[in-house]
């Protein structure tokens, strides 16, 4: 049985990974001003930034039309007879509930919808250890079961630069964001029942970052083998240079850089930096 491997754009996997790997991609949009954007095709990360820098309105976020997922699957289903769809977290997009109602839309494709419960390129590990199955021909039944496999290790943290966006953007509550601007914090955040939630409070970036650190090493110094990523905001070069740190300090660790593309960009806000990771072989934490 062929399985095609589909995802939203909020995996932010490169477009040359996304074709090596035969990768499908549903965009969500952003809207800055009265324009409104499919991120990953109409409007680059970069372009994102300097556009949000230019006008005053807080950029709004949007999920793909239920409409434009059934007609993806529908165009798959001539040439596939399963799918896999893995999507951002259901506690901050309405994105896997579409999958869900659209899977019933299509004819002659089975689709099994997968919530990652994070996003970015942690969400991006799923997609890319299923289209590497995909492409060795295992069915969807058993791509699935090693993608909740790598749930019980993934793990990832990161922290903002203002908590504002988050505010205003409604993905953390007001108590939080106020105190969190009057201390200068700079809370840890993670996902927990697929919500972003604080995981510390942390005064200053450096200790934040720090602390991101230690959390990675009580898996990384197991020696057991590690995906990670460094995921920034418009701040490659200061992730590059975790990289090289992670690399010299750990053998056992492939280490990618990624990045915060719009839609979550929007949410977060430019500066941010965060960590993800898991157990190539997946055995729980």
């Amino acid at each position: 049985m062929r399985v095609a491997v589909i995802t939203d754009s909020t995996a932010y996997i490169p477009v040359s990974y996304r074709k090596e790997k035969n990768i499908h991609m549903v965009p969500l949009n952003v809207v800055i001003g009265n324009d409104s954007y499919q991120e990953e095709i109409d409007i680059s990360t970069e372009e994102f930034y300097q556009k949000v820098r230019e006008v005053e309105d807080f950029p709004k976020t949007s999920q793909p039309s239920i409409g434009l997922i059934t007609e993806k699957l529908n165009e798959l289903a001539k040439d596939y007879d399963q799918a896999i769809f893995i999507t951002l977290s259901s506690g901050i997009s309405g994105t896997f509930q579409s999958i869900v109602t659209a899977q019933s839309m299509v004819e002659g494709m089975e689709v099994f919808p997968f919530d990652s419960e994070i996003s970015c390129m942690a969400q991006g590990f799923y997609v890319l250890e299923a289209a590497d199955m995909a492409q060795n021909g295992e069915d969807s039944q058993t791509i699935m079961a090693r993608l909740h496999e790598i749930k019980e290790s993934l793990r990832a943290y990161f922290m903002v630069d203002d908590l504002s966006h988050l505010h205003r953007g409604g993905r953390l509550n007001g108590a939080q964001a106020l105190i969190g601007s009057m201390l200068q914090v700079k809370p840890i955040l993670h996902f927990e029942d697929a919500k972003i939630v604080p995981y510390e409070k942390i005064r200053t970036k450096k200790k934040a970052l720090k602390r991101i650190f230690e959390l990675f090493e009580e898996d990384a110094s197991t020696g057991v083998p590690i995906r990670a990523t460094v995921i920034h905001a418009n701040r490659e070069a200061e992730a590059e240079e975790i990289k090289k740190e992670l690399e010299t300090r750990f053998d056992n660790v492939d280490v990618s850089v990624s990045y915060f593309g719009p839609v979550i960009g929007t949410h977060l806000g430019e500066g941010s930096l965060g960590m993800g990771w898991y157990k190539k072989g997946g055995s729980a934490r």
